[in-house]
């Protein structure tokens, strides 16, 4: 249900059926609630700037459909007091706000809900206590407030159920156990697979604010949100590109390294950030995967000679410094990053941070400058 200067009927038109079979209304307000009741009436579409996977909808009466792309589902928010149209098609999902009760197992999509003021929302986790880096998700877990529910993989449907979950919020990875997708379905549960990791540009993953901005009915503060990440993607853009290499990279427990594909939002964010991502062309788009493993050697004669080096630490927790770095992949003592120590870390809360992504890319801009004060979510390893 998309589209500019269109009405979306959805429903009979009951007056007119009532004067076809000779019959009259109670009155006229009474029809006019009953027609407003059976339809759904355009007024416009929300605004994207980078965001290519979702849409928002609204609709008059206070109507608003959110659609995600990647599966085509749709959602429709009925306002407070408000109902569903009659016939509306049985596969649009309808929440009822205020929306509460939610299941988050999309980690990446907490730090969203806390700075929209909005975890209220949830009532189950898909990460322990003790598994989270966003501060008031830990707070509320301690309280009570939120419940863990169990793995994306492993649902506590019990719970869930009794306690009447309205929605379930995974991501991509819940495409490995569609029989958990069923199984929600089954018991009532709707699911929701949020897919900002598809957007290609950096900020198309932040713009997903807005998506959840418009679910809890919170547009503008998701607006002012947006708009600090877009000031300073405006800030590192703005100055002189150095043109220096940088390689983004993990290493494996079955020692392969782990690298983005070119097509990535991390090489992306390099490139914005006034640098050169070390592998040009490596992966296939078309895949829409992230990663890239390789052979330490296919590594060694791809990177030995950048200017940078920034280890992922959101897989294995990281490490502190450079000789644990050198423990796991001996080979990179020899690369040019690592004689002139310029070999940099990622924070542990990385992943967990959508709304981080425009300070990170504050950092590598900082970092490609030869500084490094009042970094974010980057760190020199000594």
């Amino acid at each position: 249900m998309r589209g500019r200067k269109k009405t979306v009927i959805i429903g009979l038109l009951l007056a007119g059926l009532l004067g076809l079979c000779g019959c009259t209304s109670p009155s006229s307000d009474s029809g006019a609630q009953a027609e407003e009741k059976a339809e759904l009436v355009y007024e416009s579409s929300m605004e994207l700037q980078y965001a290519e996977n979702f849409a928002v909808d609204y609709y008059k009466g206070g109507y608003t459909m959110l659609t995600t792309k990647s599966d085509g589902k749709q959602f429709l928010v009925v306002p407070e007091g408000g109902q569903a149209p009659e016939t509306l098609d049985s596969e649009i999902v309808v929440l009822q706000r205020p929306v509460k009760d939610l299941y988050l197992v999309a980690s990446a999509a907490m730090d969203i809900f806390s700075e929209l003021d909005g975890l209220d929302a949830i009532t189950f986790s898909g990460q322990k206590e003790d598994g989270w880096y966003v501060e008031d998700a830990r707070e509320a877990m301690a309280n009570g407030d939120i419940l863990y529910a169990g793995k994306y993989d492993k649902p506590d449907y019990e719970m869930i159920v009794s306690k009447n979950c309205s929605l379930a919020i995974e991501n991509m990875m819940i495409s490995h156990s569609p029989e958990v997708v069923e199984k929600l379905e089954e018991f009532g549960i709707p699911v929701m697979i949020e897919n900002s990791s598809y957007e290609s540009h950096p900020l198309g993953r932040v713009e997903w604010v807005k998506f959840y901005g418009a679910l809890l009915g919170k547009e503008s503060e998701a607006e002012q949100i947006f708009e600090r990440q877009t000031a300073i993607l405006d800030k590192v853009t703005s100055g002189e590109r150095t043109e220096k290499t940088v390689a983004f990279f993990f290493v494996t427990s079955n020692g392969l390294v782990q690298v983005r594909q070119s097509s990535d939002y991390i090489p992306k964010m390099i490139e914005l950030a006034g640098g050169k991502y070390i592998f040009e062309n490596l992966g296939d788009p078309e895949t829409k995967r992230s990663t890239v493993n390789m052979q330490v050697e296919e590594f060694y004669s791809g990177a030995k000679d950048a200017d940078y080096l920034i280890y992922n630490s959101s897989i294995d927790g990281g490490v502190s410094g450079l000789e644990e770095l050198l423990d796991k992949c001996g080979p990179l003592e020899d690369f040019k990053a690592v004689k002139e120590g310029n070999v940099w870390c990622t924070t542990n809360d990385l992943y967990q941070q959508s709304l981080s992504i425009g300070y990170l890319m504050e950092d590598i801009h900082t970092m490609l400058q030869g500084e490094e004060d009042s970094m974010h979510y980057l760190f020199r390893l000594e």
